[in-house]
């Protein structure tokens, strides 16, 4: 998978809070679908097929033990994703500091 290709399916991914949900939970340790499916208010098909998109991206992987499937984190695509966002951070940064002067300037005269 090009690079292009894996910040758009990582991306997309991410467009959803309950899958945003699902990999916060698997930053504490692997899960099964039923322990990830139990804080959201969704179906477990409706979990399971955020979890294949999930997996799709690479953002997860499913192993076997004895008959449980857990679901462990897979950090590479989140890494493409901050050296993807790296690369734009000098300008973030220099326009925060244009707005942190314009809002100190805003409340210097509000202290007038």
């Amino acid at each position: 998978m090009d690079t292009d290709t894996a910040l758009d399916s990582t991306f997309s991914a991410l467009a959803h809070p309950a899958r945003r949900a699902i990999l916060a939970r698997l930053a504490k340790g692997d899960a099964t679908v039923n322990t990830l499916a139990e804080p959201l208010e969704m179906s477990l098909p409706a979990v399971s097929k955020h979890i294949r998109v999930l997996e799709k991206a690479g953002l997860i992987t499913r192993g076997r033990d004895a008959q449980f499937r857990p679901c462990t984190l897979n950090t590479a695509p989140l890494e493409t994703l901050v050296s993807w966002t790296d690369q734009y951070r000098h300008i973030w940064d220099a326009r925060f500091d244009v707005m942190q002067g314009v809002l100190a300037a805003m409340k210097d005269a509000n202290d007038d």
